[in-house]
């Protein structure tokens, strides 16, 4: 074990409170793809309007062609490496909570109870029209009963019994973060003395600004990501592989 790892155990072992941020890195080790890698989301040329609220308004079939495979497909894939250890730490009381960037739902799948999504879920989708709630399998069900594409070729869009098209609970452009999930993970954030920052690059605001909330509280920060951070001089560990950190937990 090198020595990165044993001083971020210790510490994990000698804080009283632990929190874990997500980002994308640990969802790449299951498959999916990174946003913003080389075959991610947004190399699609219409990428700047699939996740923006008033184009979803102005023409749903923009999100659901370009979110097809990536959010449609999501039963394909399972928990990762890092998932399942961030459960095994929640089971022996040594990890409070998990704020996730990522919408795939994998922590649930894993598992962990306290999961607090600041990018919002898939989960539930709402009416845009009436406010009408649709699970994520009751609207999984409606695109694969009509073959993911309309009579026209278009992608097809599930609609409310009133008319309105459903729209995922993930935060698009020019809505607001989830209110009660990014007001749960300030919390966590500014009473951790030790956050695990794992899978993330740490530019997308305002969720890149909690790990500076435990830092500006007096925590400390694990930081394991691939990629530099903004925040990696501010470290007491900082890391370059996922799967090695989360095979030592």
């Amino acid at each position: 074990m090198n020595d990165g790892i044993k001083l971020a155990l210790d510490a994990m072992a000698s804080a009283k409170c632990v929190a874990a941020m997500t980002g994308a890195g640990i969802s790449t080790l299951c498959g999916i793809p990174d946003f913003r890698g080389p075959k991610g989301l947004y190399r699609n040329p219409d990428a700047e309007r699939i996740f923006d609220i008033d184009w979803f308004d102005r023409d749903p079939s923009v999100y659901y062609r370009g979110c097809r495979e990536l959010v449609y497909g999501l039963g394909e894939f399972r928990p990762g490496p890092v998932h399942d250890a961030l459960k095994r730490l929640e089971d022996a009381g040594r990890l409070d909570g998990i704020i996730t960037q990522n919408i795939d739902m994998l922590h649930q799948k894993a598992g962990s109870s306290r999961v607090y999504e600041v990018h919002g879920s898939p989960l539930v989708h709402h009416c845009r029209r009436c406010g009408k709630s649709a699970s994520f399998d009751e609207i999984m069900d409606m695109v694969s009963a009509n073959g993911g594409a309309s009579a026209l070729g278009d992608p097809y869009v599930p609609r409310c019994p009133c008319g309105g098209a459903f729209k995922p609970d993930i935060t698009f452009f020019g809505e607001s973060l989830p209110e009660e999930a990014f007001m749960r993970s300030q919390e966590l954030a500014a009473r951790a003395d030790l956050m695990l920052v794992l899978g993330t690059s740490l530019t997308v605001f305002p969720a890149a600004g909690l790990p500076r909330l435990t830092l500006h509280n007096g925590g400390r920060l694990v930081i394991v990501n691939a990629q530099p951070t903004p925040l990696d001089e501010y470290a007491l560990v900082r890391l370059p592989d996922l799967l090695e950190f989360a095979n030592a937990i």
